[in-house]
């Protein structure tokens, strides 16, 4: 799958803002690009691009092999070091476990970046790897389940989508929502009744469910369960995904700093409301 347009970062025209467009040019899963392909993702030109490379090699940001580079091991020490990131992610998994255990169905924890929703875990079984996520991977906010909660729940999330309007809406499949007014409605639903629901707006033949995770008040990710369109029914799902969220929240806040500022209320409905048009 080829790389999102960061259209939601702006960065500076510095040799710090290039390194980090090199290392965002591996977002789309590559695992190793040439030369030519780090300059081509990256719009940066191929010499200084070349010069920025070196750089990062001897940091232990990337590495080379041959004519080729890959993400450094540093990169995944120092993102084992982001607080939010570890206390949410050791306390999820074994959660995030149980609750494909109980659904059989692909599960993602996922977080809001700008536009997207970045994967901070999946699990998924052998029969239901699906090929369009991955840990460390993103999607476009308005295609998926996750996005969705996370949009709708954010204090700028209608600021966000005003801004995704004159450009239109990314597309992923035939059914994924291109028009930033409908997706508009669609979000408020979804802030009432506390989760969302995508069909094969992702994926032709997929759906996906998901809920907030909120900690010290404000929603801070999204947890989602995805299968084919057939197996996803809110309301066998929904009890089970909304009792792995609370597991999480309790577990985040026993593990984080009390000192967050609060945000939007959750919803926590105690019914599933009819079903949302999907999209």
């Amino acid at each position: 799958m080829e790389p999102y347009a960061d259209e939601d970062v702006t960065l500076p025209n510095s040799v710090l803002g290039k390194a980090q467009l090199l290392l965002a040019a591996f977002e789309s899963g590559a695992v190793r690009l040439r030369l030519s392909d780090l300059s081509r993702r990256s719009g940066v030109p191929k010499a200084s691009a070349y010069r920025l490379a070196q750089e990062l090699v001897r940091w232990g940001l990337l590495d080379r092999h041959d004519d080729t580079y890959e993400l450094g091991i540093r990169l995944f020490h120092l993102g084992q070091r982001v607080p939010a990131s570890a206390v949410l992610r050791s306390v999820a998994r074994p959660l995030l476990t149980d609750l494909f255990t109980r659904t059989r169905a692909a599960v993602h924890l996922a977080v809001l970046d700008g536009f997207h929703v970045l994967f901070l875990e999946k699990i998924a079984g052998e029969a239901n790897v699906l090929t369009h996520s991955h840990i460390g991977g993103r999607l476009p906010a308005s295609c998926t389940a996750t996005g969705r909660v996370l949009l709708a729940l954010a204090p700028e999330g209608p600021e966000q989508v005003e801004r995704l309007a004159p450009g239109g809406l990314p597309s992923l499949t035939p059914r994924s929502v291109t028009d930033p007014a409908v997706l508009a409605r669609q979000l408020a639903a979804v802030a009432r009744q506390g989760y969302a629901l995508e069909v094969e707006g992702v994926r032709p033949g997929y759906a996906s469910l998901a809920v907030p995770i909120a900690a010290g008040g404000r929603v801070c990710a999204a947890v989602s369960v995805t299968a084919p369109v057939a197996q996803v029914s809110v309301e066998r799902l929904l009890p089970a995904l909304r009792g792995a969220a609370e597991s999480i929240e309790r577990g985040v806040e026993r593990g984080a700093p009390r000192n967050a500022s609060r945000g939007p209320r959750v919803p926590r409905a105690a019914d599933a409301p009819a079903l949302p048009s999907a999209g």
